[in-house]
């Protein structure tokens, strides 16, 4: 009977403690949290302090740059008057990432597949071009992709267009695609494909029904990838077009906004926030997918 009444007060006694338990751990948990979610959002933070304040508070020394003194929408009015940002340069950025992007993913997922599963002579040679080929630098690749872009408008006028872009973005692309996808086709168990040939279905069937729905993870993060590289890139964008209209947001924020030794800091700062709102919910929306994506393929 001691015994009995001993556990039962133990299990109370543990019942009653758990939850300051928890509680603790999770005050210890988001604290250590505060330091790195307060350095992450600091830039956002000024930026969005910044494009709130009037010209005037920008330029005098004397005030703080962590507030606003008077709240103003002319950065935001300046935007939508004085620049393409709304009527031109968002669409054409979000056309030109969502078009590379599609055929990135398409082409660089059949070459990963192909890579990861196929047994061919030169596989692994295969491999190796496309990592380095992924390792090149842009700098050293526009000037023969200037030569591409003028050999083809002779025939399909896509020079000073964002046409030139949707064409020369893939260069890039592809590469990070295949490489990133290859490790996560590696880590679908074989077998499952074997037990479809048996069944009777051919390779293209096996790969759509099967292999790309086990594999929406790493496509998930390989298409996240290749949107924010399209979303954010500059070079190219900088040496193929030079109509505004044409412009994609990288480079029409730099060529209007910043006019010799005169930046317009409070249009600049809301042109920034702006344009990394897309980026920033795509990554809210599709975090888990990219997580899964990216842990598989570095496992592998």
């Amino acid at each position: 009977m001691a015994s009995n009444a001993t556990t039962a007060a133990l299990g109370t006694y543990v019942k009653d403690k758990t939850p300051l338990w928890r509680v603790r751990q999770a005050i210890v948990t988001y604290t250590s949290l505060i330091p790195y979610i307060a350095f992450s959002l600091f830039p956002f933070y000024i930026m969005l302090i910044t494009s709130f304040k009037s010209k005037q508070e920008i330029n005098n020394l004397g005030k703080s740059p962590f507030w606003a003194t008077r709240i103003t929408i002319e950065n935001y009015k300046y935007l939508a008057t004085n620049t393409s940002f709304f009527d031109a340069w968002m669409f054409n950025t979000i056309i030109v990432s969502l078009a590379s992007t599609a055929i990135s993913v398409v082409i660089g997922g059949l070459a990963a597949y192909a890579l990861a599963r196929l047994r061919f002579r030169g596989v692994e040679a295969f491999g190796v071009a496309v990592f380095v080929s992924y390792l090149v630098p842009q700098s050293l690749l526009f000037l023969p992709m200037i030569e591409i872009v003028n050999y083809i408008d002779d025939f399909i006028p896509i020079r000073d267009s964002y046409f030139s872009l949707i064409l020369t973005y893939p260069t890039f692309l592809i590469p990070f695609v295949t490489w990133l996808l290859m490790g996560y086709f590696r880590t679908i168990p074989f077998e499952i494909e074997e037990c479809a040939y048996v069944d009777g279905a051919s390779r293209i069937r096996t790969v759509i029904s099967i292999v790309l729905p086990m594999a929406m993870p790493g496509i998930a993060t390989a298409i996240l990838f290749a949107f924010t590289l399209s979303w954010n890139e500059f070079l190219y964008s900088l040496v193929f077009i030079q109509d505004e209209l044409q412009k994609t947001l990288s480079v029409g924020v730099v060529t209007e906004l910043i006019r010799g030794d005169i930046y317009f800091w409070g249009s600049l700062m809301a042109a920034c926030l702006i344009g990394s709102i897309p980026i920033l919910l795509i990554y809210a929306f599709f975090m888990d997918y990219f997580v899964s994506g990216l842990t598989a393929g570095a496992i592998k």
